[in-house]
């Protein structure tokens, strides 16, 4: 009990850097949010707020940014 007591303030700092990391992971994965900013950008489409023309630009760039990290996951697989 007294252990406990001496390492709650480790133990609760400790959770706290795996609930950052956890948060920071998800906000890093790239391919997610790359698809997100697809999705915001079509519905900004949808809704008139963008023209045509600049929705196929941004869209083009989003798909090949995309398809980039999708080619450097396949080729990191293939060398392993």
């Amino acid at each position: 009990m007294i252990l406990r007591l001496l390492f709650a303030p480790v133990t609760g700092l400790s959770w706290i850097a795996e609930q950052i990391q956890e948060r920071a992971d998800t906000e890093l994965d790239d391919t997610e949010n790359l698809s997100k900013r697809l999705l915001t950008l079509q519905l900004a489409f949808d809704m008139g707020e963008i023209p045509e023309a600049e929705f196929e630009v941004q869209e083009e760039e989003l798909l090949l940014a995309i398809q980039a990290i999708a080619d450097e996951e396949r080729l990191a697989a293939q060398a392993q």
